[in-house]
């Protein structure tokens, strides 16, 4: 009997142990919620014009407002990450995130890994799934007329996307480092429901 309260000590404690591991793997543990069915304007600022709005617990755009395409840029900037996102996009939609930007005021491939989300681009090498010369996606997993899930890991040179649970990039490229990260309206409809960043 002597050996009960070490078996209920170390049953408790092994349960505490689950406990917080299982909290630990849960999205409040190191995430930043910044698109959760709401969006906050100031944790943005925007580059060129869109008609982004709030709609059904989804920020939306479906016009730009003038002919520059559109950019909202996260107030923080980030090293290593993994971003979560979940997309509506229709057959037409020329979007994408785009991470690690060097400047804050103008966003573009050039400055920037463009995670594409594009199913009719012209050439569908860096289509939907793609980073935009850098990652080339063979073949082309289409994204329109559903939701969608992008994963994207930046770690080091290591750039990594997953779209809907199929990696589509796996590539060491050192051009960015650090930087903010946007989100894209060019044309078509685009809706984001969530978008969580989880700093490494």
């Amino acid at each position: 009997m002597r050996y009960l309260p070490t078996l209920a000590a170390g049953l408790l404690i092994g349960a505490a142990a689950l406990q917080f591991s299982t909290t630990a793997s849960g999205q409040g543990d190191g995430w930043v919620k910044l698109i959760d069915g709401n969006y906050k304007a100031a944790e943005w600022s925007e580059v060129g014009k869109a008609n982004w709005e709030l709609k059904d617990g989804a920020l939306m755009a479906d016009k730009l407002d003038g002919k520059d395409i559109s950019y909202l840029v996260s107030k923080d900037s980030y090293k290593d990450f993994v971003i979560q996102a979940e997309f509506w996009a229709d057959d037409d939609a020329n979007s994408g995130i785009f991470i690690r930007c060097d400047e804050r005021a103008k966003i573009d491939a050039k400055i920037c890994y463009e995670v594409n989300i594009y199913d009719k681009r012209p050439d569908p090498t860096y289509g939907s799934g793609a980073i935009v010369d850098v990652a080339k996606v063979d073949p082309m997993p289409k994204a329109g007329g559903k939701w969608n899930t992008y994963e994207i890991t930046a770690k080091g040179s290591q750039l990594t996307v997953m779209l809907n649970g199929q990696k589509t990039v796996d590539v060491s490229d050192p051009k960015h480092a650090a930087g903010p990260f946007a989100l894209q309206y060019g044309s078509g409809v685009i809706k984001f429901r969530k978008v969580y960043i989880k700093p490494l």
